[in-house]
């Protein structure tokens, strides 16, 4: 199994590359937010940890969940306190999701990839993003364990690590690596559309992977490593924000599966370069969906 580096996790440059100056205070505090939350990730990773669950033994939370959420939520509240917040814990322990409107509203995923991290699989992440007018504009994610800081804001580029990054040229799906998730259902419903879906396009590509966290799926596709990515029922939007943004602004597209419009509330998503967005889509459209899964929601903006 995977150990955090000795020094707690490789540290990212300092420095992020430039955004505009009306969203650099936002990236400002997006950055050292994520950047303490990931130190308490790298602390916690050969720790013992208390583990419960939510909606079943596939759907876990830990204290350092717990942990990261409310000290990103510090900071932010510090700093800009009369933004919104969603975060995903404090979602689940209200028992819904707020409302987006079009007021600056931060959202958070303290841990994604909690099952990674609870199995010291290295690839667990802290994503923060920010949304003006229902759109993303600012978004960080940070693997702690890999040291890999994704950051991108509205109009200024996609970098890892401050240097840019944009996603593959594949222009075949039977050259592609097409990444999605199994999620937290066990129902047979689920698991026989989530299998034909997986068949499908597991069928037309070269290789297909489940790696456990949303955020940093999109990164991937933003930066070249996987092509295509989807996924239908993830936990809420705060595993889509950043990563979104990041790979969108790293020249990706970003759709509902089934080829409609993306809605950041909706729980579902497809992102994938330009080449490969509308073929995926068009595979997808033709499988089957359980009635239990989030359906496709109209465009917020």
């Amino acid at each position: 199994m995977a150990a955090a580096p000795a020094n707690g996790g490789a540290v990212p440059p300092a420095e992020p590359a430039a955004a505009t100056a009306e969203l650099q205070p936002y990236l400002d505090v997006a950055l050292a937010a994520v950047r303490e939350a990931g130190a308490v990730i790298a602390a916690a990773w050969n720790a013992p940890k208390q583990i419960d669950t939510k909606s079943g033994d596939a759907d876990l939370v830990t204290e350092t969940d717990k942990k990261c959420e409310d000290l990103v939520l510090s900071r932010i509240r510090d700093a800009f306190p009369e933004h919104k917040f969603i975060g995903e814990e404090g979602s689940a322990a209200q028992g819904f999701t707020d409302e987006l409107t079009d007021a600056p509203t931060w959202m958070v995923d303290p841990v994604d990839g909690t099952t990674n991290f609870v199995h010291r699989y290295p690839f667990s992440c802290v994503s923060i993003g920010l949304t003006i007018g229902k759109r993303p504009v600012v978004g960080v994610v940070f693997n702690p364990i890999l040291g890999e800081l994704y950051h991108a804001t509205r109009g200024g580029g996609a970098f890892l690590n401050g240097q840019p990054i944009h996603v593959s040229d594949t222009r075949e799906l039977r050259k592609a690596v097409v990444a999605t998730e199994l999620g937290t259902r066990r129902d047979q419903g689920f698991m026989d559309a989530c299998f034909d879906r997986m068949r499908a396009l597991g069928q037309a590509a070269r290789s297909l992977r489940c790696s456990g966290s949303c955020a940093l799926n999109l990164c991937s596709v933003a930066m070249g490593r996987l092509d295509v990515f989807y996924e239908l029922g993830l936990g809420g939007c705060w595993d889509l924000c950043a990563g979104v943004l990041v790979l969108e602004e790293a020249g990706g597209r970003v759709l509902d599966p089934t080829g409609g419009p993306f809605n950041l509330m909706s729980r579902r998503v497809l992102g994938a370069n330009a080449h490969l967005a509308e073929p995926a889509a068009a595979i997808l459209a033709g499988c089957k969906y359980d009635p239990q899964e989030p359906p496709a929601l109209p465009p917020l903006v």
